[in-house]
């Protein structure tokens, strides 16, 4: 009885959670060296949500703490926070009641440099660029209907879940082939080569989606590795990066073939919507149908206008014409032959006139003679001398005669 009265004591001096949380905000609220703090770190795991409210993880090589900086002070800034990012931030530590955690509530932040990673990143981002490796030209076309889509990633968690429901809706018939790679953490870079070399080797996937959560610039870094790059650039089949959220850009990112904002993204890019493409089919099929329809429809039109002509309902008809056409040229042609023969002869004619005409046989007959000696024309009749015997043509004849 004792002890349940002891018992029913100490229950009367205890404080519910929410007390005990009040109350230490309530302490740290009155101490003014946490009102008015001044912090330097790198940021990490760094959200900007869509209320406009920033949320992020102030840290250094030791330690961390949460920072919260609300759309009022946010929208002041003139620069966009990232993870890597070296800042100091200006404001008060607080608790938030309903998780009993404390964090920094700020109100100012300005630039205090770059972090080591975001400059290891920016510096291999740079080299690989300069050596090609994020050139569009060595970039493969994503196939259009895979069979087996490989996927690297964690094979817990809600990434291959969402990948595997993805790609089944779209398509029941593709398989899915998992190569199980840590995603984070050291050694993971090197798995993740190994396994890209490994599905290349074996030819286990006619595309690969690399993919993996959100997270911080430390979490993602595994991707951001030079022999990951390498891996990714020396594939033969097509890669798919998914890394982080959609505003998250990692070296796989643009050495890969195609990006997808995030993993259940890039199951949408890999897998064609089956039955999308069946409604493109039947699309095709009517549009197709219908075309030769139009077709069959116009040279049945052309059939009958031929059938409906002349030449086809009175075929001899047009031979015939076409035998009468001959036949008329061919009498033109005779008539052609016959005139021209005529003109010919009415020439031929006239030119033996002429020739008889000029014919010394025709003067004879007109009671002249020709003088000959020796078979040449006496001309003149000093040519003859006493004595010299000649032959006298006549239109008739001829007669040897002497000079006396």
């Amino acid at each position: 009885m004792a002890e349940k009265e002891e018992n029913m004591k100490y229950a009367e001096l205890a404080v519910t959670v929410t007390d005990l949380n009040k109350y230490i905000k309530d302490k740290i609220a009155d101490d003014e060296y946490l009102n008015n703090v001044l912090v330097k770190g790198e940021i990490s795991n760094f959200k900007n949500h869509y209320t406009g409210h920033m949320y992020f993880t102030l840290k250094d090589e030791n330690c961390l703490i949460k920072c919260i900086m609300f759309k009022s002070y946010a929208q002041k800034l003139n620069f966009m926070p990232k993870d890597g990012m070296k800042v100091m931030v200006f404001g008060s530590v607080s608790v938030f009641e309903r998780d009993g955690v404390y964090q920094i509530y700020v109100k100012a932040m300005e630039e205090d440099g770059l972090g080591d990673l975001y400059t290891r990143y920016q510096e291999l981002k740079k080299e690989l660029e300069a050596k090609g490796l994020f050139n569009e030209e060595h970039k493969k076309k994503i196939p259009l209907m895979p069979k087996v889509i490989g996927v690297l990633t964690s094979q817990t968690g809600s990434v291959i879940r969402d990948i595997i429901n993805v790609s089944t809706r779209r398509n029941p018939n593709v398989n899915i082939r998992l190569f199980p790679v840590p995603v984070q953490g050291e050694g993971a870079a090197e798995k993740i080569a190994y396994g890209i070399k490994f599905m290349n080797k074996n030819k286990l996937a006619d595309v690969l989606i690399l993919a993996r959560g959100g997270g911080s610039l430390e979490d993602l870094w595994p991707f951001n590795e030079e022999i990951v790059a390498h891996a990714i650039y020396n594939s033969e089949i097509p890669i798919i990066s998914a890394v982080g959220h959609e505003t998250d850009f990692s070296i796989s990112d643009f050495v890969a073939d195609l990006r997808a904002p995030t993993p259940s993204a890039a199951a949408e890019l890999a897998v064609p919507d089956i039955y999308e493409v069946k409604q493109k089919i039947n699309t095709y099929q009517n549009r197709l149908r219908l075309t030769l329809i139009k077709k069959v429809e116009i040279m049945k039109l052309r059939y009958e206008k031929c059938m409906s002509s002349r030449v086809f309902k009175e075929p001899l008809r047009n031979i015939n014409d076409n035998y009468l056409k001959i036949d008329a040229y061919i009498k033109r042609l005779e008539n052609t032959i016959k005139t021209k023969q005529k003109e010919e002869k009415t020439k031929y004619i006239e030119l033996v006139s002429k020739l008889d005409t000029l014919s010394p046989l025709k003067t004879l007959t007109r009671g002249y003679s020709l003088v000959e000696q020796d078979n040449k024309i006496i001309k003149n009749s000093k040519d003859l001398k006493t004595g010299d015997k000649v032959n006298i043509r006549f239109a008739d004849g001829k007669k040897q005669a002497e000079i006396l």
